[in-house]
């Protein structure tokens, strides 16, 4: 098991790989091919060394998906209930203070985006904003919201940005149509990016 940095904040990371692809036709999105590796592989080589405790949220695929975490998880209902249950399942298990949140789909992600989150840990989390527009699938949750993230989610909350509303996030502004954002929803982004 990688050791974590040194110089950087100790995170547990979370890649979300817990959809439906509707949009990719029922296509496994992290495991499309780019470039001659799938989706899943460009965001772990880039989080990989940030940390000791990797998890993936998948719903299917595990056997595919096992190489690139330390721990896989999955939503508690096969109902794919949305992001907020993959991040969920891995607050629950995430060993460090904080919890570094991506999506799979998002393979120009570099590491200057990754350290300016992690340099913004504290007690709220931090969120990438673009203009007025909340990101919320990037972002840095101290894990310490677990219990309260519980709690909403009984109460019937499934928006995460409605859930980070509710801790007043920090923005991590990146600009309008930042490149490294892109995420690959449709067969056309796929085939554009």
């Amino acid at each position: 098991m990688p050791q974590p940095p040194s110089s950087a904040t100790p995170c547990s990371v979370l890649l979300l790989a817990g959809g439906r692809g509707q949009r990719m036709g029922g296509r496994d999105k992290g495991l499309l091919d780019w470039r001659g590796r799938p989706l899943i592989a460009w965001i772990h080589e880039q989080v990989r060394p940030l940390s000791d405790d990797l998890i993936l949220s998948c719903n299917r695929n595990q056997e595919r998906y096992a190489s690139y975490a330390d721990h896989l998880v999955a939503d508690d209902d096969q109902d794919f209930q949305g992001p907020l249950a993959g991040i969920r399942a891995g607050m629950a298990i995430a060993r460090h203070s904080q919890l570094l949140v991506l999506p799979c789909d998002a393979p120009s992600i570099d590491r200057q985006l990754l350290d300016a989150l992690l340099t913004r840990a504290g007690a709220r989390p931090v969120v990438v904003r673009q203009g007025q527009y909340w990101e919320p699938l990037f972002c840095l949750l101290p894990t310490r919201l677990k219990t309260d993230l519980e709690t909403a989610w009984s109460n019937g909350e499934r928006s995460p940005q409605r859930w980070f509303t509710r801790h007043q996030p920090v923005a991590l502004d990146c600009p309008i149509n930042d490149p490294r954002l892109s995420n690959i929803n449709t067969p056309q982004a796929l085939e554009n990016l």
